[in-house]
């Protein structure tokens, strides 16, 4: 599969005051291949936002290498912007215009022909509401007009930063399979979300940052199997003796109040025969799989990041 987006060594410092500087992205790499949904994820301040600007030529890197559909930029970003989608940051638009009004005037300035409008607003779900003034539309809707933005020039790479930001558990999913269907269409997205259940189910591959570093990359199955503990919950009639009784068969045993969690097991029917073999019969044996919620948390100490500049 050939590659949208490449990044290599990316490097962005902010200087503040009294000579202070902040490494918001410090030797980040990504790479992101033709067609896939790819999740970008890191806490506030990790340099996810940093990255996104300097890829779009809104910021100028320090130092690495970065590539848009084989070419490089800054230097070709005229050549490619066409091409490109994006949404960074929350977008603004003008309270007093129509959703319909704010596209129309998107689309004349960008060349982009007018019948464009309507299908974008029908794509998000808007189009009953394209009328409206958009300083009554909700925070969801907001954001439903920023996505309609982005596709009006029918991007081939489409990259959203917190495109779900409002949205009711609904919107979300209408979110989820509006990127879906884009991808099934030979549309690369890049999303960066901190709804990471939605990430889980949408993305094939993911790429988690902290502190300006890759932490993690590759397809989300992958990324979730490197951190698979082998743990199971097992609830069984007197827990203290099956917690002894597995602990003598070298087996790591954590004691919950009201189930036993075992590790390092593989095959849970050695934990089932162990148990049965003394008369211990098990009642409930259930594999504890991790998530990405799980696994973004151990990689990036919980989910902070001391950083202010870039996020």
């Amino acid at each position: 599969m050939s590659a949208v987006i490449e990044i290599e060594g990316l490097r962005k410092t902010f200087h503040g005051p009294y000579r202070s500087r902040h490494v918001a992205v410090d030797g980040f790499d990504l790479l992101v291949g033709r067609g896939e949904v790819h999740g970008f994820l890191g806490p506030n301040g990790s340099g996810k936002t940093t990255t996104l600007r300097a890829l779009l030529g809104l910021v100028r890197a320090d130092s690495g290498r970065m590539r848009l559909f084989g070419e490089d930029v800054p230097r070709a970003q005229a050549r490619v912007a066409a091409r490109v989608g994006a949404i960074v940051e929350t977008p603004q638009f003008f309270g007093n215009f129509t959703g319909h009004r704010t596209l129309r005037l998107l689309a004349l300035a960008g060349g982009v022909p007018t019948r464009r409008v309507d299908e974008v607003l029908a794509q998000v779900g808007l189009l009953d509401r394209g009328e409206d003034d958009v300083r009554g539309y909700s925070l969801g809707m907001r954001q439903r007009l920023a996505v309609a933005s982005a596709l009006l020039k029918e991007p081939e790479l489409l990259i959203l930063d917190e495109p779900a930001n409002g949205l009711d558990p609904a919107g979300i999913r209408e979110m989820r399979d509006l990127m879906r269907s884009l991808a099934d269409a030979g549309v690369t997205v890049l999303l960066s979300s901190h709804i990471l259940g939605e990430i889980q189910l949408l993305c094939d591959h993911v790429t988690i940052v902290s502190a300006g570093r890759r932490v993690a990359s590759g397809p989300v199955a992958e990324v979730l199997a490197g951190h698979d503990r082998h743990e199971w919950l097992v609830r069984v009639p007197e827990p203290e003796r099956a917690a002894e009784l597995l602990r003598a068969a070298d087996l790591m045993v954590d004691e919950r109040p009201d189930h036993l969690v075992v590790g390092g097991v593989s095959d849970a029917g050695e934990v089932s025969r162990l148990l049965g073999e003394q008369g211990l019969w098990v009642r409930e044996l259930v594999p504890l799989r991790p998530d990405l919620e799980s696994v973004f948390l151990e990689l990036t100490d919980g989910g902070t990041h001391d950083g202010e500049a870039g996020a």
